[in-house]
């Protein structure tokens, strides 16, 4: 009896060892949280960078987070912020989100000391800005800290909780910022790592932020809003577009003074009130709203009241004071500080009408005017392409492409290095669904090299994407290290410049290639047609 004691105890000491040695305690300012080692990774999960949003502070930027005794439990995914449920009949608000979300996560390599002083990456999600997590595997870190990097995931508010104008609220605290509460949560998370990431083993003077789609429209925000000054040093935009009119500045307060949002923020946060039962304009009203639940808020995503109805979502707000200018303006101005740039899309992002309604390639190339034959020869020269491609170039380069090309060309005016790419790798049992490329966030779990994760994962990843991911995420990583994704044992990635343009170009059987960037007739085009943009409709990411 005694022998099978000791043997249980001995067991049970051993058990207690395991999770002792498993578990990881890193104390930030707010108190000690507690992770957990997983592989060579130590991971943090629903650590909050701020108070909760919710009550008197729906609306309002982001709060202080109060102290805490003891340990936080940081073993356990966050909720995602409040958005609408998926698939159909889904519910008002997806049961795994909630207005309580301003969380976020960290990787770190298990053996990273406060005197490592790694380089850190924050990634922004993408999702329209009315969707998104910051607990997707697809963007685990695991990969980037084998690389030597600290990754740091954030949740920011979406939809109409993140980016919502109404009178009543211009009038409340008119010393705080309005209107893009999302973008207040980026920063206050950036914020969170100068003060905190070095007790994790990260270098605060050396931080990199990337993001995917509406991330990466936020990546361009985020280097042109001044307030940001000091928190992040160099950026990475996957598919984030860079010109106006995509998700950019919607004015708050003024009626048709843009070309390509007519109705203020404001007007649409009354919309969305009245459509909710509640009229006026003042703190009666306010308070209504906020006394709202939160899946009203929500309400399913929708973003007009009703088929071709009002519209009652805003998307980032242009407000004079955080945001005092678009990114295309002020990369054309030069008014965005010296920072290097990686930045890229994938080869066809989207098919069918996104930018224009054409219906035939006649129809589209008409619509280029007296642009007509230089948009033909750059897309169609010998009018052998189908529609589908022509469509899908074109909705490509004009939301993505073409604007990356202005976005890096600014970056070499400020002094600083830019590195572009595409994405174009398909897989072959996929290639006929995608015969022209590849689709919007194809390249991400390349980046991450979490390959399993990804988005229609069908069983093991082939030899050939094994290689591409490490070769992916081992640019990322060098990119954040030192401003230059090149390294031992990968392909030259060359400096871009205006001169020949040379990129990186991931093809479609999956060769890096560096070359003179493929598309430079297109983009040609596209640039000079810009001026008139305004005529053509652009529906956003």
């Amino acid at each position: 009896m005694k022998k099978i004691f000791l043997g249980f105890f001995i067991a049970f000491s051993f058990s207690c060892s395991i999770i002792q040695t498993n578990a990881q305690k890193v104390k930030t300012i707010n108190g000690i949280v507690r992770g957990v080692t997983d592989g060579e990774s130590v991971v943090f999960k629903g650590i909050p960078y701020a108070a909760p949003p919710v009550g008197e502070f729906r609306w309002r930027p982001p709060q202080p987070v109060k102290n805490w005794e003891g340990e936080l439990d940081a073993t356990k995914q966050c909720k995602d912020c409040a958005q609408a449920g998926w698939g159909p009949n889904a519910p008002k608000m997806n049961p795994n989100s909630s207005e309580d979300c301003l969380f976020l996560n960290v990787w770190k390599p298990a053996n990273a000391t406060e005197s490592s002083k790694l380089p850190v990456m924050v990634w922004i999600y993408g999702g329209g800005f009315t969707g998104g997590s910051a607990s997707s595997p697809q963007n685990y870190g695991h990969a980037l800290n084998k690389n030597g990097v600290i990754l740091v995931n954030i949740n920011y508010r979406l939809g109409r909780m993140g980016y919502f104008a109404h009178p009543a609220l211009s009038k409340e605290h008119p010393n705080e910022y309005k209107g893009n509460y999302g973008f207040m949560d980026q920063i206050a998370a950036l914020q969170w790592v100068q003060k905190n990431i070095a007790a994790f083993g990260g270098d605060p003077n050396n931080v990199t932020i990337f993001g995917f789609s509406a991330g990466g429209v936020s990546v361009h925000s985020l280097l042109t809003i001044p307030a940001t000054k000091g928190l992040f040093h160099k950026v990475i935009s996957h598919s984030g577009g860079g010109r106006d009119g995509v998700l950019t500045g919607r004015p708050i307060n003024k009626e048709d003074s843009d070309v390509f949002y007519k109705v203020s923020a404001e007007t649409i946060g009354v919309n969305f009130a009245q459509s909710k039962g509640i009229e006026g304009t003042d703190a009666a009203a306010l308070a209504k709203l906020r006394a709202m639940p939160a899946d009203s808020i929500i309400d399913g995503g929708r973003e007009t009241n009703g088929a071709n109805g009002p519209r009652i979502y805003s998307g980032p707000i242009f407000d004079g004071k955080l945001v005092t200018q678009t990114a295309e303006t002020a990369y054309l101005a030069g008014n965005q500080p010296k920072m290097p740039m990686m930045i890229g899309n994938c080869s066809a992002e989207i098919g069918g009408a996104f930018v224009s309604n054409a219906k035939t390639k006649e129809e589209l190339f008409t619509s280029f005017g007296d642009l007509a034959n230089e948009a033909k020869a750059a897309y169609d020269p010998d009018g052998t392409k189908k529609f589908e491609e022509v469509i899908a170039k074109f909705n490509t380069d004009w939301v993505w492409g073409e604007p990356a090309r202005m976005a890096a060309r600014a970056t070499l005016t400020k002094g600083s290095p830019a590195y572009v790419f595409q994405f174009g790798y398909v897989p072959t049992t996929a290639q006929q669904r995608s015969p022209y490329g590849a689709g919007h966030g194809s390249d991400i779990s390349f980046a991450f090299n979490t390959l399993k994760a990804r988005w229609g994962s069908q069983g093991e990843p082939t030899d050939t994407e094994k290689e591409l991911a490490r070769v992916m995420c081992a640019y990322w990583a060098n990119f954040a290290k030192t401003g230059n994704p090149n390294g031992e044992g990968l392909p030259n990635w060359p400096i871009y410049n205006s001169q020949n343009q040379n990129m990186l170009d991931i093809e479609l059987d999956g060769k890096v290639v560096a070359k003179p960037d493929p598309r430079k007739a297109r983009f040609d085009v596209v640039e000079k047609a810009m001026k008139n943009r305004g005529k053509i409709q652009s529906r956003g990411i």
